[in-house]
């Protein structure tokens, strides 16, 4: 069998405690505690059998057998608990360290005490601790280790006090082992945890590195797709716009009917609107327009998002509101972000059933933010398509490409701003755009 195939198996058999949060941190290393504590409870099985028939020695059997029991029940636990769709807290991870180290008190003081090579099992689950808790945890539960085990090291050495060489002896191998025992937690809470925060840094800057790194690449192509696009449509509008020209200058006769008349000059004004559209972003791809430095007020940004909108939607019901504390506030002066602004509300009017509102707003703490929030009466988003928002061709209405959204989060990002969506309990759904800008006053 090919080692796809196992693997293949082993993903299929595990498949459940994946479900969901597949992901955490948490939810791997429960799974890697259960994984131990099964392992370790077969092995000292085995050795407690190998033990009691080559030593003579008999173990009392109903505490073992009321510690293995409570090991299987605390597995079956730890299984049904990584099917479950909530999220593992690191609280819920120590309190699984605990139990594993409840369990081991309870094997040490029935085998052997501290000199039950059992007891270096509280190194493996400091361990553990070490690589998936918080700093303050995993000193917390070095020193309950260090504490477990200096117990059982006092106990030990108060019991065996007939002085002997061989006693002696054996009893300085059980403080020398105590001592590299405490050494050896104190270096694993130490340096362990450290090294573990410093590895989920670095693995989370790569992430995000390798998030943004797709993200230009998906931008580029955009960007290329929408001047081959610009390209190809600038021939057949140039010639629909000539035609549209001549047509207009007609008058009513000569057309048929005063309707086909004005029919003909709203296309000659949309094939204009959408020739200015194109050359806009030809400009800007061939570096003829420079906004590095340009700023426009804050009443005139709201007032050309208001002709726009008004021009291309004249029957849609919307609302502007713009707050008292705009005048003195400016934004940078870019088609883009102007666009990327024009697109959510646009999306807020296609969704609405009745309305749409758009509130311009500085909040009180902070006055160098926008805040423009698009509310609609809508079905709201579906949570599927919620989970997804912000990412390419991701759309609910049919015929869409799904980039509106994916470009305008992309123009607010580079802005310095950022996009949330939300549904509301009454119906509807809220896109609030965060914009910073500089106040003037």
């Amino acid at each position: 069998m090919s080692k796809e195939a196992n693997h293949s198996g082993l993903r299929s058999l595990f498949a459940p405690l994946y479900w969901a949060d597949s992901t955490s941190t948490t939810r791997q290393a429960l799974l890697l505690l259960l994984l131990i504590r099964s392992f370790v409870t077969v092995l000292g099985g085995v050795g407690l059998f190998i033990y009691q028939s080559y030593s003579g020695n008999t173990v009392p059997a109903t505490p073992m057998i009321a510690v293995f029991a409570g090991i299987f029940i605390s597995i079956m636990l730890g299984l049904w608990r990584l099917k479950k769709v909530v999220i593992i807290s690191n609280r819920e991870l120590l309190a699984n360290l605990m139990v594993d180290a409840l369990f081991l008190v309870l094997v040490l003081f029935t085998v052997g005490g501290a000199s039950n090579p059992l007891i270096s099992y509280l190194l493996v689950l400091l361990a553990v601790g070490a690589t998936f808790l918080t700093q303050l945890q995993a000193n917390l539960f070095a020193l309950g280790s260090i504490l477990i085990y200096s117990l059982f090291i006092f106990v030990d050495l108060r019991t065996d006090n007939n002085g002997s060489d061989s006693l002696m002896t054996f009893q300085l191998h059980l403080v020398g082992m105590w001592a590299i025992f405490v050494v050896s937690a104190i270096l694993i809470s130490v340096f362990v945890t450290r090294m573990a925060n410093t590895i989920r840094e670095r693995e989370l800057t790569l992430a995000q590195s390798r998030e943004n790194e797709m993200r230009n690449e998906q931008l580029v192509a955009i960007g290329t797709l929408a001047a081959g696009t610009a390209h190809a449509l600038g021939t057949p509008l140039s010639t629909m716009s000539v035609l549209l020209t001549d047509l207009d200058n007609l008058s009513a006769e000569e057309v048929g009917s005063i309707e086909v008349k004005e029919d003909i000059s709203i296309l000659r004004q949309q094939v204009i609107r959408c020739k200015n559209s194109l050359s806009q972003l030809t400009n800007y791809y061939n570096k003829e327009y420079d906004n590095s430095d340009s700023t426009t007020t804050l009443q005139e940004f709201v007032e050309s998002l208001k002709d726009y909108i008004t021009n291309i939607h004249p029957s849609a019901t919307i609302s502007f509101t713009i707050g008292d504390r705009i005048e003195n506030a400016k934004v940078p002066h870019d088609p883009n972000i102007n666009h990327a602004v024009i697109n959510i509300i646009e999306n807020g009017i296609k969704a609405a059933q009745s309305k749409t509102m758009v509130v311009f707003n500085i909040p009180k703490n902070e006055k160098n933010l926008l805040e423009i929030s698009v509310q609609d009466d809508g079905p709201g988003m579906p949570n599927e398509v919620m989970e997804k928002m912000g990412e390419p061709f991701i759309s609910t209405r049919e015929g869409s490409m799904g980039l509106g959204i994916y470009l305008a989060n992309a123009t607010i990002q580079k802005a310095g701003g950022g996009i949330e969506m939300f549904n509301l309990k009454t119906g509807g759904a809220v896109t609030v755009i965060r914009l910073p800008t500089k106040d003037t006053t």
